[in-house]
């Protein structure tokens, strides 16, 4: 029996913990960089879900997962979170192949614009909730 973990809008969320991540350590000298970067789209979601303020989730950020590392992760919902901006333009394949690959390890991923974060958080974080709710509320 799946273990509820918290509720949205009255819905209960259930746990989705995927064991046993790959994990590239090489890769652990680029997060300070990456964290002290101060990408703003980045740092204007993160102050939205810091400290299980979002439905009491917790939020890795710049969390090594294989030879990626991505921008969110929510380990007890296997969700990840990418915050898609100008770095991402032409790498559409690298894209894709990233994503087969989170995937297959099965992981789920939400996706969102750097302007969507900049411009329009509350969107953002509705479409969040509404995400979390269709992929785990069973």
């Amino acid at each position: 029996m799946k273990k509820i973990l918290t509720e949205i809008n009255g819905i209960p969320i259930y746990r989705n913990f995927v064991e046993d991540l790959p994990y590239n350590p090489q890769l652990k000298p680029l997060l300070n960089g990456k964290r002290k970067a101060g990408i703003l789209s980045e740092v204007i979601f993160w102050g939205q879900v810091r400290a299980k303020t979002f439905h009491q989730l917790d939020f890795d950020r710049q969390r090594i997962i294989g030879n990626y590392i991505v921008d969110f992760y929510v380990k007890t919902l296997g969700l990840v979170i990418e915050i898609d901006g100008w770095s991402h333009n032409n790498k559409e394949i690298y894209d894709d192949v990233r994503q087969q690959y989170l995937e297959s390890l099965g992981l789920t991923i939400f996706r969102i614009t750097d302007f969507d974060v900049r411009n329009n958080i509350p969107i953002v974080m509705k479409d969040l909730e509404n995400f979390i709710i269709e992929h785990y509320k069973y």
